[in-house]
C-alpha cells in the first residue's frame, strides 16, 4: 500500500509541475494511507519535478520526522497537512498550491464566482481562511484553518493560495486543475470591464451536482491521461 501511495504522490508533484502550478520549492503535496496516522510529503528545499517515490518524506501527524532526509525542516507543511489530518479522518490527501490566479482570487472579497463551468465544480462547495502570516503554530494558524475547512474539501487561504483535500491523491488534483481554470477564466472575464453572466442557483447548484457525479471515481480519467505522459 505504502509503494503504490509513494509512487502515486511523486507522479503528482511531477503532474503538478507539468501543469506549471508549482512555485519552485514553495508549496507542498501530501498523501497517506487510508486514515494512517503518518503521511508522505517532499523534503522542503527540492523542485516538483525532482521528486521520485524514494525521495518522499515519512512524517507523523505531529511533525515528527519518521523516516527519510530532510533538507529543511518545514514547519509550515507540518503543521497544515498534521493538523487536517488529525480532524479530518476521511481525507487522505492533501495539496497546497499557491498561483497567480488563486492568489489573485483569493485576495477578492467576493472569492470565486460561478462564471464558467470550471467554477461550478465548486459553487457552494469552498470555504475561506483569512490570512494570518506563515503556519508556524497549530492552535493559532492549524486549529483555525480546521475550522474555517470544516467538511468542505476546497478552501482558498486569502492573500496566499489555496488547499484542495481529497479521499484520493486524484481527487485532490482533480480539483486543483479545475480551481486553476476557474480562477484563470475568472481574472480574464474581471479584466474586460464589462457586466457578467451569472447562471441561476438552480443551474448552478444542478451542474455542480452533475459534474462531481459524472465519473465514479472522481479525477481517475484524467489521473491515468496525465501519468501516460510522465516516467521516472
Amino acid at each position: 500500500m505504502d509503494t503504490k501511495i509513494k509512487e502515486d504522490l511523486a507522479y503528482a508533484y511531477r503532474i503538478i509541475a507539468k501543469l506549471g502550478m508549482d512555485d519552485h520549492t514553495y508549496t507542498h503535496l501530501s498523501a497517506r494511507p487510508k486514515g494512517a496516522d503518518y503521511y508522505y510529503i517532499y523534503p522542503f528545499g527540492y523542485r516538483f519535478d525532482e521528486v521520485t517515490p524514494s525521495s518522499l518524506l515519512k512524517v507523523s501527524l505531529n511533525g515528527e520526522i519518521i523516516e527519510g532526509k530532510e533538507k529543511q525542516y518545514n514547519k509550515t507543511g507540518y503543521v497544515i497537512h498534521g493538523t487536517i489530518y488529525r480532524n479530518r479522518d476521511e481525507l487522505n490527501s492533501i495539496f497546497h498550491l499557491h498561483t497567480i490566479a488563486t492568489v489573485a482570487v483569493s485576495a477578492m472579497k467576493k472569492g470565486l464566482l460561478p462564471i464558467s463551468q470550471w467554477a461550478l465544480h465548486f459553487y457552494e462547495g469552498v470555504s475561506y481562511h483569512t490570512y494570518n502570516a506563515l503556519a508556524l503554530d497549530d492552535s493559532k494558524h492549524g486549529d483555525p484553518m480546521v475550522l474555517d475547512l470544516a467538511d468542505k474539501k476546497v478552501m482558498f487561504l486569502r492573500n496566499h493560495g489555496f488547499i484542495t483535500c481529497g479521499e484520493t491523491i486524484q481527487e485532490a488534483l482533480f480539483y486543483c486543475y479545475h480551481l486553476e481554470l476557474a480562477c484563470k477564466t475568472q481574472m480574464a472575464a474581471l479584466s474586460c470591464n464589462s457586466e457578467l453572466i451569472i447562471p441561476s442557483h438552480d443551474i448552478c447548484k444542478q451542474t455542480c451536482q452533475d459534474v462531481l457525479s459524472f465519473e465514479k471515481n472522481l479525477g481517475e480519467r484524467d489521473w491515468e491521461a496525465w501519468v501516460r505522459c510522465l516516467s521516472f
